[in-house]
Order: structure tokens, then C-alpha cells, then sequence
């Protein structure tokens, strides 16, 4: 009896391992609603996996139903504008540095209406607009009049002020920790994934941002499974709001 007492105050006064413990990983799957055949690939990863879709897309809105229909968080895919040196087309529903505060929050509007269930909202692009306070000012306070938006930096510049931005406004907020796939080669992707593991470790929680490339699928349809037992919970992106 006192050899079983003594073991039950060693594992009260010492602790198991808990949940709260382990590193938590969300992944999000930016990019989707062009490609119908990676989009419904990228849908079908096993577990919490969230997923984002440009407005306007031709198959955003049906991609973004059956993700909802398998269990997955959805999030709007907001494109902002970028620096001009970035050398990319304009996207439909882009909210740019020429917008009046009218039109920007009716292009947000008409935005979130393309794409259903969306629980948040992540940049897409944005180099140039995420610097400048007064339109981020004026986004944040759009998407505070939706009650149940948060807001995830794609963290495309370092001189972002989207974070404080959101905190000014009430807008709950978080951003990007990794891209898993800056370019799509396979080396590259399971690289950053592996880097992705070491910075859940340190922190306790990371962000990754991938996109339905070929080779970052295949990586994740092999990798997620294993993550469980290697020591990670893998979280949809609004359980690291919470």
C-alpha cells in the first residue's frame, strides 16, 4: 500500500505529459479555387487542415463547400495589393492603395459572399498594402463588423503592421511562421517542414502556409499521419487564436 502511495504522489507532484505540452502545428493550404484537381486532392489531407480560397475563383465556392462538408475550417484568401516590384497581375477582389473606405469594404463584402463557411480571413500577397497603416486601419475595422472573423497574417513583408493593426482594432490576430513551399521543389518543401517541427518544439506553436503544388501534397499525405506520434498535435489555425 505505501509503495503504491508513495508512486501516485511522485506522478501528482511530478506530472504526466498533458495536451497543453505538446507543440501544436496548424497548416494552412493557401491558393485554392482555380485548380480543380489539386484542390480536391488538397482537401482530402488527413486531419485539421485548413484551407483558403481566393474570391472569384471558378471552384472556390465548390471546393470550399466540401471542404466544410469533410470537417475542415475555411478561411477567405483576401488578395491585397502588392509592391510593384513583385512583378504580379492584379487578382479579382484586390483591395489596393487607390480604394475609398466605401469601396474597400464593399469589395470585402462582396468577397466574403463568394466563399462559404469562412471562419477568418488570410492575405494573400499584400507587400504594399500590409505597410501602410491608414488602409489596414480601415480593413481591420471592416472585418471587426464581422463578430466572428479573425485575421491571419500571410506575413509576405517583414514591415507588416497588420498584427498591430488587429490588436488596435479588436480584430483577434496571428501570423505566419513558415511557407513550406517558397519554391516547389520537393528538397525545398521537406526542408521547411522539418523546420516547421523545430520551431513547434522552441515556440510551442507554429504557423505554416503551403499551397497545392505536387510536391508539398505528396509530402503531407505522407507526413501528417506521422505527426501524432512524433510528439505533435496538429490544430486547425483558429484553435491557436484561442
Amino acid at each position: 500500500m505505501y509503495r503504491h502511495g508513495l508512486l501516485a504522489t511522485i506522478v501528482f507532484l511530478c506530472g504526466t505529459p498533458s495536451l497543453a505540452d505538446t507543440p501544436r502545428i496548424a497548416i494552412i493550404i493557401d491558393d485554392l479555387g482555380y485548380h480543380s484537381a489539386n484542390g480536391h486532392r488538397a482537401i482530402r489531407l488527413p486531419g485539421p487542415v485548413t484551407f483558403s480560397f481566393l474570391p472569384g475563383a471558378p471552384n472556390a465556392r465548390t471546393l470550399a463547400e466540401q471542404a466544410n462538408e469533410r470537417g475542415k475550417e475555411v478561411l477567405l484568401h483576401l488578395p491585397l495589393q502588392a509592391a510593384s516590384g513583385d512583378g504580379q497581375r492584379s487578382e479579382p477582389s484586390e483591395i489596393g492603395m487607390d480604394m475609398s473606405r466605401e469601396r474597400l469594404g464593399r469589395v470585402l463584402n462582396d468577397a466574403l459572399q463568394s466563399v462559404p463557411h469562412v471562419s477568418g480571413i488570410n492575405s494573400h500577397r499584400g507587400s504594399l498594402m500590409t505597410r501602410h497603416p491608414g488602409h489596414m486601419r480601415w480593413l481591420m475595422e471592416e472585418i471587426s463588423a464581422h463578430e466572428h472573423l479573425f485575421f491571419i497574417d500571410s506575413y509576405t513583408h517583414h514591415e507588416s503592421v497588420a498584427l498591430q493593426i488587429a490588436r488596435e482594432t479588436g480584430v483577434d490576430a496571428i501570423k505566419r511562421d513558415v511557407f513550406l513551399d517558397p519554391d516547389p521543389s520537393p528538397e525545398t518543401v521537406a526542408r521547411e517542414f522539418e523546420r516547421m517541427k523545430a520551431l513547434a518544439r522552441q515556440r510551442g506553436q507554429v504557423i505554416a502556409i503551403g499551397h497545392p503544388y505536387p510536391a508539398t501534397l505528396d509530402l503531407l499525405e505522407r507526413e501528417l499521419p506521422l505527426l501524432a506520434e512524433q510528439g505533435f498535435e496538429l490544430v486547425s489555425v483558429s484553435e491557436l487564436l484561442k
